[in-house]
């Protein structure tokens, strides 16, 4: 009897350790999730795959480019939604939140839409149909939507020249874009996303006036995603990113890490890790700061040049930066 109980005491101690992880410890932190950007080709490498489907690392997933215009709608009104289904399909599986993404961007633009030489009111009437088609297929599976991205130049104004939709339709596009959203799915969380906005500045200003913009037209924004593609050593302190989402938050919107790496080219890890501490330092102490996605979690699967910027290694062995984000969040209990 007591070697029974010895064992169920020993089964039950693994159990708990076992159910701990990155995204373990930011619920227990009161955050909502701890995710990563996943693709198609990453879920064929098996072993990376199970990295991956780890629900108590990673209980969010963000689609890499499956579910960017070009892929979903690569000629006018045929919508394509294999690979973006594929992942819906593993996140489902294994009790995965999404975060959808995007719908919006003037990047990864098909031909037939960027040199279609489309009016104001047909460019309008395209955009409107992809996005009710798209939110419309995956309603109810997408916890948020990164509905706009990346509208603004450096400087924080509105973009222009490179954007098919800024230059046609003009910064109304933007709410006319959220309004969309959620006629489509009422029950989406509906953000705007974008980079070099982590810290206050210009484009972080713009960004401030663009939520307020979408707000004033009476479209729904519910959140502004950081993308937070930083360099190791110029990461600074928590403070700064605490003001920066505290200026959002307090236009009544959620704030999220939507992208978050760390590049280091000198393979600093040690700092790195630092470095990550901090961000996940910043979102604890702002209560709206929902949780943080990684922008993929292995060095083997990045769009960084030898920059070595995620928590797994090129051979999917954990870094430091693993357990720097792991101990930052506190106890799983």
């Amino acid at each position: 009897m007591a070697f029974k109980s010895a064992l169920l005491a020993t089964l039950a101690t693994a159990g708990l350790v076992a159910a701990d992880g990155l995204n373990t410890r930011a619920v227990a932190a009161g955050k909502k999730y701890f995710g990563t950007e996943i693709s198609t080709y990453v879920m064929s490498d098996s072993a990376a795959n199970e990295i991956a489907k780890n629900s108590e690392d990673f209980g969010q997933y963000t689609c890499e480019n499956e579910m960017k215009f070009d892929a979903l709608e690569p000629s006018q009104n045929t919508f394509k939604y294999d690979g973006a289904d594929q992942i819906v399909a593993q996140a489902e599986a294994n009790g995965q939140i999404m975060r959808c993404h995007n719908l919006v961007w003037h990047s990864q633009v098909p031909s037939w839409v960027s040199n279609g030489g489309f009016d104001n009111a047909t460019l309008i009437e395209i955009m409107q149909n992809h996005i009710a088609n798209v939110v419309g297929h995956y309603k109810g599976k997408c916890y948020a939507w990164d509905v706009v991205n990346e509208a603004l130049n450096e400087d924080g104004t509105y973009r222009s020249s490179d954007s098919v939709w800024g230059r046609t339709i003009g910064p109304a596009f933007i709410p006319m874009a959220f309004a969309a959203a959620a006629e489509a799915d009422p029950d989406a969380k509906l953000y705007y996303n974008d980079y070099n906005c982590d810290k206050p500045g210009a484009k972080a200003t713009g960004a401030l006036g663009l939520v307020k913009m979408v707000q004033e037209y009476g479209a729904p924004i519910h959140g502004f995603g950081m993308q937070g593609h930083m360099t190791v050593g110029q990461v600074g302190d928590a403070s700064q990113y605490v003001e920066n989402m505290q200026a959002f938050t307090a236009l009544g919107i959620d704030v999220a890490y939507t992208e978050l790496d760390i590049s280091t080219s000198s393979n600093d890890f040690e700092q790195q890790a630092t470095d990550y501490a901090t961000i996940v330092s910043a979102c604890q102490q702002v209560e709206a700061c929902v949780g943080i996605t990684t922008w993929g979690f292995t060095d083997k699967y990045t769009w960084i040049n030898n920059g070595a910027p995620l928590m797994w290694d090129q051979s999917l062995q954990k870094k430091p930066a693993y357990d720097a984000i792991l101990n930052g969040w506190g106890s799983s209990a």
